[in-house]
């Protein structure tokens, strides 16, 4: 693959970059810390810049760019970004995890070297201890003086190993350490525990330190405001020391991650840290003017140094584009809500997968809420937050497994598929590990695929499309992928639970697709949502964006804490607005709560006022 010359390379699929994002596209001397706003186009930009780098060669082969992002799907989003503009052979070297998965893959690959005491059993169980653990934890083990709190943080902070001594905080942890270790048939790990592991690994083993500074010269950061302490010094105790050159983005604006140990001044820990350079990039290509507008009173009030971003999206709808529509009763509020969309549908002026309701919390009860009203007029509305065994049917979407099964599904379902065909073909060849340049092994892969389309496709037509046919039909899929390759390419799935929880998770969500389907294209359709209103909560939407939005419950019960004291609570609200692309609306009931009136007076001046049902549904 012939290089490119830097300064011959052209943007990937976009017309062109904002001058600042050239800038910071070109900085590979030194770290960048990228400050961008809603709608700036953060992933794009990284997709970018990690195809800048790959094409003219500044990332050399065999080197490698490692991507960490917060949220699975945001790592698969980039993966697949720079999968469309770079050649194979390239696109492999741009290696994208969570930082929960980066800091597993290395325990796992690497158990063998924590020192002992520390090692976990090969089938170690990962678990997400609740607040109620902890305390039940200080109540079995009688440690007074120390809450659930305390602890939970102790155990995200503390280097290993803990000394059993000191200060009243380090006995406690290291005697928790101590009891998820007690059964060594069980051992439990939460991901807090694994990013300590993994400190100490490399801190252990020079050798280990070593591989990856070689392996990655260059380390992307997405969603940076949301790191924690703790991920700060692993990240600080893997490549301080190294020639390592990071890439953060993020906006401060957008930091609602407080409350789970976000560090409240991350970014100037990372610039004095790195050395780095901050570039602020001002485009918003998601919003049209007159939201982006509004959206500049909110963050202005966060941050009154904020720059006015540009608006580059076009308005393309009549009317109000943002109102806090006003109701006296709930049962008012979830009828207008349906006969609402329910007319916006059918005048053409929106999808149904394009409008999401963004709750602050309680999606269940929300659903319970307005599920019968949407019923009634036609409407389907999914929560995205329920689970579907014991995962959540948005985390799901975003897994590995789902996306790979699915594709393959709909190219059983379908008669032609370019786009699912080409990314099966990529997902085989990641999965087994087969070199571009390798004709001969493409050549064995098409046929492979050639040859199982045509085995599903028969399966399909002789199955019907009810529940009872989903088992049979995923397991299919599985078995030409073979979960073998799909461990050894995912450490993810090594372990049987971690696998078990999602794979349970696709069978049980694709048997409720079934459940009304006409056809199998239909109930994929149904499994990814479209033709269904999303609802979700504000922190599962951080990295979405729809046509319209409605925030549901903008009262003074709902969000008790917003308050003008309490900064992460306005980034929440504002996160929520910004998810719009051309419409967000507010609902609030004086059934469930009186307004927010501080808030109201923020964006009155901004137009954003009152309306009552009249005004949203005239007749």
């Amino acid at each position: 693959m012939s290089r490119v010359r830097p300064e011959d390379w052209r943007p990937q699929g976009v017309d062109n970059l904002e001058p600042r994002a050239w800038e910071a596209l070109r900085q590979v001397k030194r770290s960048t810390l990228v400050t961008a706003g809603a709608g700036a186009g953060k992933t794009e930009f990284l997709a970018q810049k990690a195809t800048y780098l790959l094409q003219t060669g500044l990332c050399p082969a065999p080197k490698r760019i490692l991507a960490i992002s917060f949220k699975r799907d945001a790592a698969r989003n980039l993966a697949e970004r720079v999968a469309k503009r770079c050649p194979p052979e390239q696109a492999r070297r741009f290696i994208s995890y969570t930082f929960d998965a980066f800091a597993k893959s290395l325990v796992d690959r690497f158990r063998a070297a924590i020192p002992d005491g520390y090692r976990p059993p090969e089938d170690y169980r990962i678990v997400m201890p609740r607040r109620q653990d902890y305390r039940d934890f200080l109540d079995a083990q009688g440690f007074h003086g120390v809450n659930a709190d305390q602890l939970e943080r102790a155990v995200a902070r503390a280097r290993l190993p803990v000394a059993d001594e000191g200060s009243p905080l380090p006995p406690v942890v290291a005697a928790y350490w101590r009891a998820q270790y007690n059964n060594q048939d069980d051992v439990l790990l939460s991901f807090a525990m694994i990013n300590r592991l993994v400190e100490l690994l490399i801190r252990e083993n020079p050798s280990i330190l070593k591989a990856l500074h070689a392996t990655y010269p260059i380390v992307f950061l997405d969603e940076f405001q949301d790191t924690t302490f703790a991920q700060f010094q692993l990240l600080c105790t893997a490549f301080d020391g190294s020639e390592a050159v990071f890439t953060a983005v993020g906006d401060d604006k957008q930091r609602i991650m407080v409350w789970a140990g976000a560090m409240p001044d991350g970014f100037a820990q990372f610039g004095q840290h790195f050395a780095a350079q901050r570039i602020s990039l001002i485009c918003n290509w998601r919003s049209h003017e007159d939201l982006v507008r509004i959206q500049h009173v909110i963050a202005s009030r966060i941050d009154p140094n904020v720059e006015e971003p540009e608006a580059r999206a076009d308005r393309l709808v009549d009317g109000e584009v943002a109102a806090i529509w006003e109701f006296g009763m709930e049962e008012e509020e979830s009828d207008c809500l349906a006969r609402w969309i329910e007319r916006e549908v059918q005048a053409g002026n929106v999808e149904p997968h394009d409008v999401a309701i963004l709750v602050r919390m309680r999606a269940d009860e929300v659903e319970g809420q307005l599920s019968a009203a949407f019923e009634d007029r036609g409407l389907r509305l999914r929560n995205v937050a329920r689970n579907v065994g014991d995962i959540a049917i948005q985390d799901l979407l975003g897994e590995d497994l789902a996306q790979i099964l699915l594709r393959l599904l709909r190219l059983g379902a379908t008669s032609r598929s370019p786009e699912n065909w080409n990314a099966a073909l990529l997902d085989l060849q990641f999965l087994e590990a087969v070199d571009p340049d390798d004709e001969a092994g493409q050549q064995l892969l098409q046929w492979r695929l050639q040859k199982f389309v045509r085995e599903m496709r028969r399966i399909l037509r002789d199955l019907e499309p009810i529940p009872d046919s989903a088992a049979a039909v995923a397991q299919a899929a599985l078995d030409f992928v073979g979960l073998k390759a799909l461990r050894q390419a995912f450490p993810s799935y090594q372990r049987q639970p971690d696998f078990d929880r999602v794979w349970n998770g696709f069978k049980l969500l694709l048997q409720e697709s079934l459940e009304n389907a006409e056809t199998w294209s239909g109930a994929l359709d149904d499994f990814e949502g479209f033709g269904q209103i999303a609802l979700m909560t504000i922190h599962k939407s951080k990295g979405l964006e729809f046509h319209t939005i409605i925030f549901y419950g903008l009262d003074n019960q709902t969000w008790w804490s917003l308050t003008p004291n309490r900064l992460e609570e306005l980034n929440s609200f504002f996160v929520a607005f910004t998810r719009a692309k051309q419409r967000a609306f507010f609902t609030l009931c004086a059934e469930r709560g009186q307004p927010v009136v501080w808030i109201e007076n923020l964006l009155a001046p901004a137009g954003v006022h009152h309306i009552g049902v009249a005004d949203i549904l005239p007749d």
